[in-house]
């Protein structure tokens, strides 16, 4: 019998990135107008990780937030201009993570990470999140963010899983889900943000909460 393969994004979906990058834009450019910042750096955020695919993704917080700073015609607290990455080792993981992983792993599930980051900040999530991954591909070793193809193409080369043997679990449609499923990649979609229904995913759930039932069911 084949491996089967449960493959996460982490940041939004393992990982609270808004709550982690809001905390961080309240501290740096001040809390009237966090919300607004974090609406806009979603934005800033993939048009750098398209433009330069090969830069860290340690640069692209760090661009990313000078160039927001720039446009909002805010400062940026000298020597604080990597501040994003510096504190993204921090950011909470969410309360739902740990025991649904678990019980995937408990059933018979391999778990990977397929992530927009660098090597040694995925290691500190992981730690953080506790429960133990199989491989772990990252844009910072690969050269390419999502919603390019490369980290599945890597991650199939890596473990020889084919499209059937995986199932992508992601909070983010474009990111995430829209690209598996272009692969032939079945998805279950963390809806965290109560966003409109979407006819891509195989299943929808707005938490963690019965994600192994529901690979379970997908696969």
């Amino acid at each position: 019998m084949a491996e089967r393969w449960a493959t996460f994004d982490c940041y939004g979906t393992l990982v609270d990135w808004n709550g982690g990058i809001r905390a961080e834009l309240e501290s740096l450019l001040g809390v009237e107008r966090a919300d607004e910042l974090l609406a806009r750096y979603h934005e800033l955020e993939p048009e750098i990780q398209a433009a330069e695919p090969g830069s860290s993704y340690r640069e692209v917080l760090t661009i990313a937030l000078e160039r927001l700073a720039q446009e909002e015609g805010l400062t940026v607290p000298e020597g604080e201009a990597s501040a994003l990455a510096r504190s993204l080792p921090s950011w909470p993981v969410f309360d739902d993570v740990r025991p649904a992983l678990a019980e995937a792993r408990d059933r018979g599930w391999k778990l990977g990470i397929l992530s927009n980051t660098d090597r040694d900040l995925i290691d500190e999530s992981m730690k953080a999140i506790g429960v133990p991954f199989d491989v772990a591909i990252v844009a910072g070793e690969i050269g390419s963010y999502k919603p390019a193809p490369r980290h599945w193409e890597v991650f199939r080369e890596e473990t020889g899983a084919r499209p059937e043997d995986q199932v992508h679990v992601a909070q983010s449609l474009y990111h995430d889900v829209a690209p598996a499923t272009a692969l032939g990649i079945p998805s279950i979609w963390i809806n965290r943000l109560a966003e409109p229904e979407d006819e891509r995913p195989r299943a929808t759930l707005s938490s963690l909460e019965g994600l192994a039932d529901a690979l379970d069911e997908v696969a």
